[in-house]
């Protein structure tokens, strides 16, 4: 498994600071990605999944109704718990975390075949509620990703707004979900196009999303890590019991309470 070095370590959390988001370019190798991939081909082939009732589409045109994503993986297989524990992600979020020991919350995959919608903007906390501080995502490609196949989409600088609790309706033919965050005026919506082993981190306020597939053939697969760092004091059940990278052991926190800085508009914690 690969190491960041201490001077792209710096580089890469004084982008984070300033823009909220950042792509570690190679941070996991290509053995580690075929080893992910070939992990999932299983879960999907096998059934073994834990998805959330909400998030289940049956519509037989819909591709992901084939392909859905899937949540939690880490906590049903050593593949996905492993990869999820990756020592250059520890050490890159220990920087952007100031020297904080990071948590594990929580991990995803997506297929997103080709014809499937994509995910309208929105900002990850206003689900973990992290507090204090934020979530921080570890997005790795599977797969080339570009504006063709759905990239993800971020609003640099985003982050240093506030949770934004009054959200637009999304377009429901583009997108799996149905709210939408608008983007502050002033910024843009740019795409990040990946390679495969290259992970985008992203914190927990950034607006952010992802465009349809429109790409005939291809593939968008993507593992994706919610982390939080060790000083936390509560984050929303759905994400609990936190990991620690050092031992791998279960920990538990306190459970959020209420809809956070949202107050009522979000009661639940399961994203």
């Amino acid at each position: 498994m690969s190491s960041v070095p201490g001077s792209d370590l710096a580089a890469l959390k004084t982008q984070f600071d300033r823009d909220g988001c950042v792509v570690a370019r190679g941070m996991f190798s290509s053995a580690e990605v075929a080893e992910l991939i070939a992990a999932f081909e299983g879960i999907h082939h096998s059934g073994e999944s834990e998805k959330l009732h909400s998030d289940q589409i049956t519509d037989p045109k819909d591709p992901l109704t084939h392909w859905p994503r899937v949540v939690h993986p880490h906590r049903f297989n050593a593949t996905a718990r492993r990869h999820m524990l990756h020592p250059a992600v520890r050490e890159t979020l220990a920087a952007f975390f100031d020297g904080v020991e990071p948590l594990a919350a929580q991990t995803m995959y997506y297929f997103k075949p080709p014809g499937a919608r994509g995910q309208a903007l929105h900002q990850d906390n206003l689900y973990l509620l992290v507090q204090p501080g934020t979530c921080v995502g570890a997005w790795t490609a599977m797969d080339i990703c570009d504006e063709q196949n759905g990239c993800m989409l971020v609003v640099p600088g985003s982050h240093r707004g506030n949770l934004v609790c009054n959200q637009l309706d999304a377009d429901t033919k583009e997108y799996f979900n149905s709210n939408h965050v608008p983007v502050p005026k002033g910024m843009k919506v740019v795409p990040v196009c990946m390679q495969p082993g290259d992970t985008l981190f992203f914190h927990g306020n950034l607006i952010h999303g992802s465009g349809p597939n429109r790409h005939p053939t291809r593939f968008r697969r993507s593992f994706i890590g919610h982390y939080a760092a060790g000083s936390l004091k509560e984050i929303s059940k759905f994400y609990l019991p936190l990991v620690r990278f050092d031992d791998a052991m279960d920990i538990e926190v306190p459970a959020a309470v209420g809809g956070g800085a949202c107050g009522e508009t979000w009661q639940g914690a399961e994203h």
